[in-house]
C-alpha cells in the first residue's frame, strides 16, 4: 500500500509543506564551479533526500537510485518531481548501467546525485563506489549538506529527516574534490565524508542549532 501510495500522493504533500520553508543556498559557487565542467557529482546523505528534493526540482538533476525495496519505493517521487532517474549502486562497479550512464553523463552534461550511505548504512559511511565514479568518469564531486532547525525524524537507520512547516533550511555546497587517475580511492572517499559532514556542521551553525547525528 505504501509503494502505490507514495508516488500519488507524496509529491503533492511534500510540495505543499516545502512552500512554508525558508530556504537558503550557502556555497553555491562550489557548485558552480563543479557545474563548469559539464558533468558533476552530487553526493548526500541518505536521510536528508526530502529536504533537497523539492528546493532543486527545476533543476534538471539524474538520481542514481539503488534496485532495492527503498528505491523503488523512492522513484515514483522523483520523477513526479522532475528528477530523472537511473537504476544501479556503487557498490557494483562493473555494472554496465553505471558505466553506461557514465558515458551518457559525459556527453550530455549535467549532475549526478548519489546517496553514497544508502540504501541500508550505516549512516554516514561510504564505500568506495562514488571515488571510483569520479576517478573514472573525471567527474568532480560536490559534497553536500541539507539541514534544518526542527523536523520529523524516523526510526530508521538514517533517521529519515522532514522539515516541519515553516522550517529554516540550509541548504550548503562543500569544495568540490577531484578524484585523479592515481589517487587513492579511500582517501578520496574519507575526504569526501568529511567534507559532507563540514557541511552539515555549517549548515547547522548558520541555523543556530546543534547538530542532529
Amino acid at each position: 500500500m505504501g509503494g502505490w501510495l507514495l508516488p500519488r500522493l507524496g509529491p503533492g504533500l511534500l510540495q505543499r509543506l516545502a512552500r512554508t520553508w525558508s530556504v537558503e543556498f550557502i556555497g553555491s559557487e562550489h557548485h558552480d564551479r563543479a557545474a563548469e565542467s559539464g558533468s558533476y557529482l552530487l553526493s548526500m546523505w541518505h536521510g536528508r533526500m526530502l529536504i533537497g528534493l523539492p528546493p532543486h526540482r527545476q533543476r534538471d538533476y539524474c538520481v542514481l537510485v539503488s534496485p532495492s525495496d527503498d528505491g523503488t519505493l523512492m522513484t515514483g517521487m522523483l520523477t513526479r518531481n522532475g528528477y530523472r532517474i537511473i537504476r544501479g549502486s556503487t557498490n557494483q562497479r562493473t555494472q554496465p548501467a553505471l558505466r553506461d550512464m557514465l558515458a551518457h553523463l559525459k556527453e550530455v552534461g549535467g549532475a549526478l546525485v548519489i546517496t553514497p550511505d544508502g540504501p541500508r548504512g550505516p549512516r554516514h559511511a561510504m564505500n568506495t563506489g562514488l571515488a571510483w565514479m569520479a576517478r573514472v568518469s573525471g567527474f568532480p564531486i560536490v559534497p553536500c549538506g541539507f539541514v534544518c532547525d526542527r523536523a520529523w525524524r524516523l526510526s530508521s537507520w538514517d533517521r529519515c529527516t522532514l522539515p516541519k512547516p515553516r522550517a529554516r533550511v540550509a541548504l550548503v555546497y562543500g569544495e568540490p574534490v577531484w578524484v585523479r587517475g592515481e589517487a587513492d580511492e579511500a582517501e578520496a572517499t574519507e575526504l569526501v565524508r568529511e567534507r559532507m559532514l563540514e557541511a552539515e556542521r555549517r549548515g547547522f551553525e548558520r541555523l543556530g542549532v546543534e547538530v542532529d547525528w
